[in-house]
């Protein structure tokens, strides 16, 4: 997952993408609206964090203008403003969930994941494909109740097709949404990854579509 945070407190920021990375994600900071609009603009992100009072764009006006272009990403506002009619406005805007400063960082992340969960259509926090279980709270993964250690790569690879799960996705889209925007984005690394992967969890986790991408069987139960 790949995660855009605006904000222009580069405490704040820092704070919130040391959490992040912590949890697994791959996280781009801007400091401002104008940057903050170009990067979500142009970029494939799984959500932004997009605080309200940038400085050259304010993140309302960033809101609505990702909107307008299309782009359905889902965003949780940071505000330090305390009237409840800008939280509406934002949430009219497109947000998906507000959550006014100051806070706790174990809030924002879990108000993260739901939006993200949310978005892929995933209501639990725990994600199943046959005998495989992903724990997005606590970042485990276990088959038929054994827990297996992944790196942070193959954990993001493995999250993302498994919020997407049932869904081919090309080599191309993974590579976009498994690393920041700072980091060479190789397409050809994906095979290296999903091949690791089927090493540690079996052949039958990740299934490809030959010429097309890779994809986790969706549902309780693995064809064969």
């Amino acid at each position: 997952m790949k995660i855009l945070v605006a904000e222009d407190e580069p405490r704040i920021a820092a704070d919130i993408a040391a959490v992040l990375k912590a949890s697994g994600m791959a996280v781009d900071i801007v400091s401002d609206g104008e940057a903050a609009w170009f990067a979500g603009d142009v970029e494939n992100y799984d959500a932004a964090i997009l605080d309200l009072g940038l400085p050259k764009l304010d993140g309302l006006t960033v809101l609505k203008r990702w909107r307008a272009n299309g782009r359905r990403f889902p965003v949780l506002i940071l505000t330090a403003r305390g009237l409840w009619t800008e939280r509406v406005e934002g949430i009219n805007a497109g947000a998906d969930d507000y959550l006014p400063k100051p806070f706790e960082m174990e809030e924002l992340l879990a108000r993260l994941r739901a939006i993200l969960r949310r978005s892929s259509g995933q209501a639990a926090p725990v994600l199943t494909s046959g005998p495989l279980l992903l724990d997005t709270r606590q970042m485990r993964i276990s088959l038929r109740g054994i827990p297996v250690a992944l790196s942070p790569l193959e954990y993001r690879l493995l999250a993302f097709l498994m919020h997407h799960a049932g869904r081919v996705v090309a080599p191309t889209e993974l590579a976009e949404h498994l690393y920041s925007s700072d980091n060479e984005r190789d397409p050809n690394t994906i095979e290296v990854i999903v091949a690791r992967l089927r090493r540690k969890l079996g052949s039958d986790v990740i299934e490809t579509r030959r010429g097309f991408g890779y994809f986790v069987p969706d549902g309780p139960g693995w064809p064969g």
